[in-house]
C-alpha cells in the first residue's frame, strides 16, 4: 500500500466506480487522474489495476458478442498489447514525471474531444488497416500514462456500432489494455506485493461505486452527467499539465 490516506482511497475508488457504473467506462480515468496527485505514477497505475481487470472483464464478459467482437477486433487488440508493454517503462523510470504530464494532456484530449460532441469520421472499407495502428497509439498511450481511452473510445464511435456492441467492444480494449500494462510493470520490477494489496483493496470501494452509479444511471440525465464528467476531466488534465 502506498501512502494514500485511507479515506481519500476509498473515496477516490467509490468515485471512480460511480463513472464506471453510470457511463460504462471511466474508471482507470478518473482514478488515475486523481490518485497521480497524490502518488507517483507508477503506484497509481498499480493500485488501479485489479478494480480496472475485473471492471472491464465483467463488462466484455455479459455481452452477447463475444466471438464476434474478438473475431474483429484481434488484430487492434494485439497492437494494444504491445503498445503497453513497450511503453510502461516510462512509468517507472526516471522520467515518470513526463508520464503524469502525459496523462493531463490525454485527459485534457479527452475532455476537449467529449465536451465537443463530435466523432471522428467512419473508416468505411478503411478498417481493416487503420485498427491496427489505432491499437498501437492506443497501447502506448496506455502504458506511458496509464489511461487506455484515447484514441481508442473516438475510434470505436467512428465505427456507429450499436449500443450494446460499443460497450462490449470497450470491456475488450481495456481488458487488453490492463493485462498488457500489468506485464509492462511487472516487467520493469514495478508491480510489486503492497501495490497488489492495495488493488485488491480498492476493490471494494470501486464495487461500491459501481453499484451506486448503476442504481443511478436511470436517475441522471445522460447529457449533464457527460458534460459535467467532461469538465471535471478538463479541470484535472490542467491541473495536472502546470501543477504535476
Amino acid at each position: 500500500m502506498v501512502d494514500v490516506s485511507l479515506p481519500l482511497f476509498f473515496l477516490i475508488f467509490v468515485l471512480a466506480g460511480m463513472v464506471k457504473g453510470v457511463t460504462g467506462m471511466g474508471l482507470p480515468t478518473v482514478a488515475m487522474g486523481l490518485l497521480a496527485t497524490v502518488a507517483a505514477p507508477h503506484e497509481a497505475v498499480s493500485l488501479m489495476l485489479l478494480p480496472s481487470l475485473a471492471t472491464n472483464i465483467w463488462q466484455f464478459a455479459t455481452g452477447s458478442a463475444r466471438a464476434e467482437t474478438v473475431r474483429r477486433f484481434w488484430p487492434m487488440m494485439t497492437m494494444v498489447a504491445v503498445g503497453a508493454v513497450t511503453t510502461a517503462g516510462v512509468l517507472t523510470g526516471p522520467s515518470a514525471h513526463l508520464a503524469v504530464l502525459g496523462l493531463g494532456g490525454v485527459l485534457v484530449a479527452y475532455a476537449l474531444f467529449g465536451l465537443a460532441g463530435r466523432k471522428l469520421p467512419s473508416p468505411a472499407g478503411r478498417e481493416a488497416w487503420i485498427s491496427p495502428p489505432v491499437g498501437l497509439v492506443t497501447g502506448a498511450i496506455t502504458g506511458a500514462t496509464g489511461v487506455a481511452v484515447m484514441p481508442a473510445a473516438p475510434y470505436f464511435q467512428s465505427l456507429d456500432l450499436d449500443k450494446d456492441r460499443m460497450v462490449q467492444a470497450l470491456g475488450l480494449s481495456f481488458t487488453v489494455s490492463t493485462l498488457a500494462l500489468g506485464v509492462g510493470l511487472a516487467l520493469n520490477g514495478a508491480l510489486t506485493a503492497p501495490h497488489l494489496g492495495g488493488s485488491l483493496l480498492a476493490l471494494v470501494p470501486a464495487a461500491i461505486g459501481m453499484a451506486l452509479g448503476q442504481a443511478l444511471r436511470d436517475r441522471i440525465d445522460q447529457k449533464t452527467f457527460r458534460t459535467v464528467f467532461f469538465a471535471g476531466m478538463l479541470a484535472l488534465g490542467v491541473h495536472l499539465v502546470f501543477g504535476g
